[in-house]
């Protein structure tokens, strides 16, 4: 499958003056940003942004950034899923993961985060990818958002609806682990049966459960 990557940009205002939302920007552009050092969810700043970097560089990758000047404040990454994961049993060309959102502190609740994920599906090329999403609930920042986990996963529901994310049983023992996790996925407008058929095998392993 050939990977397309249209890019877009965005300006939006905040109280911290104008920003760019903008992408798939490509790994060579990347680089040349800073990273927010309040950009911790998921490893150290700068071993964030080297990820991200290699992850842009990826056939499929897809990374798409808020920044204010030269300094990224949010980004979120699409790639295959995990060789370690479920998801990667079976290699769908057109199904892609949402691999990690984040946004600094101060710039939640700006309405960010759906912003990311409008830009993300703006190319047409959108429509031809399934688009999966594992949320769980260790991920989420419940202590610096003051919400308790069925209140987080409302607002990350809500989120993800924005851009047509819609939720999908599965018994995949991580997700089935705790009952505020959850599957979500955009089915794109050209997406084939044959690849849902296939995501369908991969979400049930023990169907007699069901």
């Amino acid at each position: 499958m050939e990977h397309k990557k249209t890019f877009f940009s965005v300006t939006k205002e905040t109280k911290h003056g104008t920003v760019y939302v903008e992408g798939p920007v490509p790994p060579e552009k990347l680089a040349t940003y800073s990273f927010h050092e309040g950009l911790v969810a998921f490893r150290p700043p700068k071993q964030q942004q080297q990820a991200i970097i290699e992850i842009a560089g990826l056939p499929e990758g897809r990374i798409i950034i808020i920044r204010n000047e030269n300094i990224i404040v949010g980004y979120v990454t699409y790639l295959y899923p995990d060789p370690l994961e479920r998801w990667a049993e079976d290699r769908i060309d057109n199904m892609i993961e949402l691999g990690a959102i984040e946004v600094v502190p101060d710039y939640r609740g700006t309405g960010a985060g759906k912003a990311l994920l409008a830009v993300s599906f703006m190319g047409d090329e959108m429509e031809d990818y399934l688009v999966i999403t594992t949320e769980y609930y260790w991920h989420w920042d419940l202590k610096g958002t003051g919400l308790n986990v069925w209140d987080y996963r409302k607002m990350m529901e809500k989120m993800m609806g924005s851009a047509n994310f819609e939720y999908f049983a599965t018994d995949d023992p991580e997700i089935t682990s705790h009952p505020a996790n959850c599957l979500m996925a955009r089915e794109g407008k050209r997406v084939p049966p044959e690849t849902m058929e296939r995501f369908d095998r991969l979400r049930f392993r023990n169907r007699f459960m069901y």
